[in-house]
């Protein structure tokens, strides 16, 4: 069997010419055997198919023999998702707001949005354990927009209530780039009355590389709506000159792992000091991830960063909390988004 499906693979790993064009597939394959694994059709396919979406998850272009734990991950799964289509309808998720601020006068600047899923049985749940399968079931699109909407809508209540005119960040998944995408962004922003300016949307670099003219034409769309844009994880995508000065990017978010070891690793050092100039060459604002000692702080403002996010100053907090923090007198807002009775 292996065999079988190693020729398959094989023979599919060459080009076929449509319509004078080379076209390029891959292929994942799920096994399930007689009689180990089931005794009917019925079942060997069910079996099959799990270990199919297996080999697809470590990457595609692979065969997957079924092992019987594939079940229980795969009912987890199912789970999962049907919880979160309901959790969807009934509110169940949440947004946390982490603030971003100025390493120049120590003034938030911004905030990003990022989901909580408050779980009915698991409780509070981080992005990680339910982003992944709403992109693998196409629910991503609908928790996109659920979350934008509610960041929106939240920023929009800060200026009526405070008069603080505070941008907020909020994240995009690779399966959310599309024609759909710029048309549901111009929505949510008439309906929660946000002016474009003050939503800004980050998209991971390895996502651009990987969809490049696409993805192009959708963020220069997103642009002409009046939004800002964002490269989120940057330095771990491979980007290069030419592909980057192509983007309409605001804002280079330099990732947490570089960050993580300062000043312990001389390379890490080099890397930031390299995207500090390559930004700011490019007219981008540099935003610095996960930033949690004041070694990381020190270093980051000595060397040109202009933003810092991450545990040192705060962990992501609900809005209420965040409210509180924009109107301390300890903690102001920078005086580049001025109160709005000041405007």
């Amino acid at each position: 069997v292996p065999e079988v499906a190693q020729r398959i693979l094989k023979t599919l790993d060459r080009p076929f010419d449509v319509a004078g064009r080379e076209v390029f597939l891959g292929a994942s394959i799920g096994i399930s055997m007689y009689p180990q694994d089931g005794h009917d059709v019925t079942a060997l396919m069910k079996y099959a198919d799990v270990a199919m979406f297996q080999a697809k998850k470590d990457g595609g272009n692979r065969h997957q023999f079924y092992l019987a734990d594939m079940t229980v991950a795969a009912n987890q799964r199912l789970a999962l998702e049907t919880d979160i289509r309901r959790s969807l309808e009934s509110d169940d998720f949440i947004v946390h707001y982490q603030p971003q601020v100025s390493l120049e006068n120590d003034c938030i600047v911004g905030v990003e949005a990022l989901a909580r899923w408050q779980h009915p049985q698991h409780g509070m749940l981080p992005p990680n354990m339910f982003i992944p399968v709403a992109e693998e079931s196409g629910l991503i699109e609908a928790l996109g927009d659920w979350v934008m909407h509610a960041a929106c809508k939240q920023a929009r209540e800060w200026q009526e209530t405070t008069g603080i005119l505070i941008p907020v960040a909020v994240n995009l998944s690779g399966h959310q780039i599309s024609d759909r995408l710029v048309q549901s962004v111009g929505n949510i922003l008439e309906k929660t009355g946000l002016e474009p300016r003050y939503l800004e949307l980050e998209i991971t670099e390895s996502c651009i590389m990987s969809h490049t003219d696409e993805t192009i034409d959708c963020l220069q769309r997103l642009r002409r709506l009046g939004v800002k844009m964002a490269i989120d994880d940057f330095g771990t995508g491979y980007s290069s000159m030419s592909q980057l000065k192509r983007l309409p990017i605001d804002k280079l978010k330099i990732d947490r792992s570089f960050v993580r070891d300062v000043p312990q690793d001389s390379n890490d050092m080099e890397i930031i000091k390299a995207i500090i100039a390559l930004g700011h060459a490019l007219d981008m604002t540099i935003i610095a991830e996960g930033v949690e000692t004041a070694e990381q702080r020190i270093f980051l403002a000595r060397h040109g960063c202009d933003v810092m996010q991450g545990y040192l100053f705060s962990r992501p907090e609900p809005a209420a909390k965040i409210e509180a923090l924009l109107l301390s007198e300890s903690c102001p807002v920078s005086y580049t988004h001025l109160r709005a009775h000041e405007t």
